[in-house]
């Protein structure tokens, strides 16, 4: 009995760790969500609990009330980050990253009752994953928790209170989905920073493809795929560089490219609105062209929503387009689904 007598109290020792970092986010219609302490002037949470950037309601562990404006979005991975108008808020501090098998506990602050919890087991670790909100995420962790209402923008906790990740129903499509701690951070550091995320467009549509055996060979590394140009927007970066149907683009920025997910990574950050090399077979024989991507438009907030979910990648053969408004996915001969 003394086994389970410990692990109760380490559970609940855990929670009262988690919950001096974890605040109450009022700012939507509904009920009110969840965020966690960045530092003592910012609140990470989920970008879909906000709608509005200007007076977000935020009741801190101690039952101190104050108001928050938005100082960063990232629609691509659901992050927002709040700038706190007064108060103190205590950091988390993160833990080591999570494992399948692990326990963890999510954890809320839906209402002023107080916190609340939902214990659950690390059930899968994927990555990459589309958000289908425009972003690839490096890794989503799902878990068995309960992502009880209120629960998004919480945290996602290890046996000892640490920050493992951040919950999102937002990511999910119902599932119980967390955020890795340290990308969450990352991504929160750059929100800071910048106010958001640079993501690039070419202005192509693609198709997988196999490389033929002498272009392998030309190439002089192992790659076995590139990426068919299938069609070109007009006035775009890839039209503007010199690219053509019929080019398969096998590097970006000095980094192959053997499918849709590694471009579209690749096309994150401070390459965007600067001169890239990017590597292409044209007729066979390897060239480098120098492209500029530009940044990518924001689908309208309501659009946003209505499309949001977690999917994994795309059957091999499926068309992809990066353009201004971010992938979207075609069949096999091209046509949009």
């Amino acid at each position: 009995m003394s086994i389970f007598k410990d692990l109760s109290n380490a559970m609940a020792d855990a929670v009262e760790t988690a919950a001096g970092y974890t605040v109450l986010v009022n700012g939507r219609q509904r009920f009110p969500a969840s965020g966690i302490a960045f530092d003592k002037d910012h609140i990470l949470t989920a970008d879909h609990v906000v709608e509005t950037d200007e007076e977000v309601g935020i009741t801190l562990p101690d039952g101190t009330e104050t108001s928050a404006t938005v100082a960063g979005r990232d629609p691509g991975s659901d992050l927002a980050l709040l700038k706190l108008a007064k108060g103190k808020a205590s950091p988390a501090e993160t833990g080591a990253p999570a494992r399948v098998g692990q326990l963890v506990l999510a954890l809320g602050r839906p209402s002023s009752e107080g916190i609340q919890a939902s214990l659950g087991v690390v059930s899968a670790i994927h990555g990459p994953a589309h958000t289908g909100r425009g972003g690839l995420l490096e890794q989503v962790i799902r878990t068995d928790a309960i992502p009880y209402p209120g629960f998004s923008g919480g945290p996602l906790v290890d046996a000892e209170g640490k920050l493992v990740g951040l919950n999102t129903s937002g990511l999910g499509g119902g599932q119980s989905i967390a955020i890795p701690a340290g990308l969450a951070w990352r991504i929160a550091a750059e929100l800071k920073e910048h106010g958001g995320v640079k993501r690039g467009y070419l202005g192509i549509r693609s198709q997988l493809v196999d490389l033929p055996n002498a272009a392998r060979k030309s190439l002089g590394r192992a790659q076995e795929r590139g990426l068919l140009v299938m069609g070109l927007e007009d006035d775009s970066p890839a039209e503007a560089a010199g690219l053509t149907i019929g080019d398969i683009l096998i590097g970006f920025n000095g980094q192959p490219v053997e499918d849709h997910d590694a471009l579209l990574a690749a096309l994150t950050g401070e390459v965007v609105g600067k001169p890239t090399p990017v590597e292409i077979l044209r007729g066979g024989k390897p060239e480098t062209v120098t492209v500029t991507a530009a940044e990518r438009v924001e689908a309208p907030r309501r659009e946003r929503r209505r499309r949001m979910m977690w999917r994994g990648p795309m059957p091999r053969g499926f068309g992809r387009h990066f353009g201004r408004r971010g992938p979207r996915h075609f069949g096999p001969e091209g046509d949009d689904e």
